[in-house]
């Protein structure tokens, strides 16, 4: 018997799906420049820079280290806040372990790349074929930009000054919340947003860094809870290049 998993992308498809999966990975390694810089002013080197960008490779976690050590905090801190931060890509995990069957040393590649976009552009598809295709392209070109321009930013930081001074410590979020202004086109989206905002905004003077943005995924649960059944279309989530190519 004959499965979607089985059936094969048309031409067509796999241009779609290419092009979106491109779009947001091109997108967001742009904005590796800001951590670069970030970085060095806070005071790490070049090569702990790019070890962060290479080997932690979670945007979120990777403001969190540097922020808390420009702020003074203890190497202990740092990697406490960062952990905090980077619970989501475990649940991530569960969500992409759905289409992603990877055996082997390619299971840990496969680990290493589920974040925020890989896992967003992949779940976004229909097909599993095309899941697999929009999490590994995506994922293989933000890792592949976001290291790049780290160096970038690493390297002229200096030469800018003060990375607030243009704009780049807000850049990575500002970043994402272009990536998630499509969804407040739904009910349920704009719900979420104005919950999550919520949440966020009254815990964060009252707990420790990180624990606001996991607080805040409650507003999910929330709203899917309150209105069951009122699931948008995942084709059609807005994302960049959402829309086949003619």
């Amino acid at each position: 018997m004959t499965t979607a998993a089985d059936l094969p992308l048309t031409d067509e498809r796999r241009r779609a799906v290419r092009s979106q999966a491109l779009s947001v990975g091109i997108a967001t390694g742009m904005y590796g420049v800001s951590f670069g810089a970030l970085s060095v002013a806070s005071g790490l080197s070049i090569p702990q820079t790019q070890a962060l960008s290479a080997l932690l490779f979670s945007g979120g976690s990777q403001f969190a280290v540097v922020g808390v050590i420009a702020a003074g905090g203890s190497a202990a801190s740092a990697i406490a806040t960062s952990t905090l931060l980077g619970i989501r890509n475990g649940l991530y995990g569960l969500q992409v372990a759905r289409f992603v069957t990877a055996r082997g040393p390619r299971r840990l590649v496969a680990a290493h790349l589920t974040i925020d976009e890989s896992t967003a552009v992949g779940i976004a598809q229909d097909e599993p074929p095309a899941q697999r295709l929009g999490f590994w392209i995506t994922g293989i070109a933000v890792f592949i930009g976001w290291n790049l321009m780290t160096l970038v930013g690493a390297i002229v930081g200096n030469a800018l000054g003060k990375p607030q001074t243009w704009g780049l410590d807000a850049a990575a979020a500002a970043a994402f919340c272009a990536l998630l202004w499509p969804r407040r086109r739904s009910g349920g989206g704009r719900a979420t947003a104005v919950l999550a905002a919520f949440i966020a905004i009254i815990t964060l003077p009252l707990v420790p860094a990180g624990i606001p943005v996991i607080l805040a995924a409650l507003a999910a649960v929330v709203v899917g809870w309150v209105g069951p059944g009122k699931h948008e279309d995942p084709s059609t989530d807005g994302l960049p290049g959402s829309d086949p190519l003619p």
